[in-house]
């Protein structure tokens, strides 16, 4: 019988990583291993297979279908903040100008200046798209009359988390949708 996994290139098959409590380890970049990876996992017996794509790889003695959602046997505990980086800032921002809220072009700015002391921390940095980012300049937002949607704050791991839920990515396979509890409408 035809299944599309059967002609999916493994490249193509990667697996949810899930923690031990079978919640993902994180939406947004959503934990994903390369099969190779899931794998490796499986044969030091570090995960268990929760589901398996119908493709399937061989070695000279064995084949094995290639799992496509994984559980960690040992709990990884979630850090409490998530780094500093300009996707995170994004994510946090929605993927919006906190100026103008649009979607396109986006930067950072740093809400007070650093030519007037301002620093590059969760604080004082948001989300700009590049238009305005140049009309705010070197002032801030209170001088170029340009209030922020939102101040800026140092977001939680759980927030940005939230946060990405809003962002499904390109890829989910059906095997994948009971483990993620993305803001559909449940069926009665």
């Amino acid at each position: 019988m035809y299944h599309p996994d059967l002609i999916r290139h493994p490249e193509g098959c990667p697996a949810l990583v899930l923690n031990a409590d079978y919640t993902p380890l994180s939406y947004y970049p959503l934990s994903v291993w390369p099969w190779q990876t899931a794998i490796k996992a499986v044969f030091l017996d570090r995960v268990d297979i929760v589901s398996h794509y119908e493709r399937e790889v061989r070695s000279p003695t064995a084949a094995i279908k290639l799992p496509s959602v994984i559980a960690l046997k040992q709990y990884v505990k979630p850090s409490q903040f998530p780094a500093f980086t300009r996707f995170n800032l994004f994510l946090r921002d929605k993927f919006e100008c906190q100026y103008c809220g649009s979607g396109r072009d986006l930067t950072f700015d740093h809400v007070v200046p650093r030519a007037q002391g301002g620093r590059t921390t969760w604080e004082n940095v948001a989300t700009a798209c590049a238009p305005c980012n140049l009309k705010k300049g070197g002032r801030t937002p209170k001088q170029a009359a340009m209030p922020l949607f939102m101040p800026p704050i140092r977001p939680t791991s759980w927030q940005l988390q939230e946060h990405g839920r809003r962002f499904p990515p390109n890829h989910l396979h059906e095997t994948w949708h009971d483990w993620l509890y993305w803001d559909v409408e449940l069926e009665a």
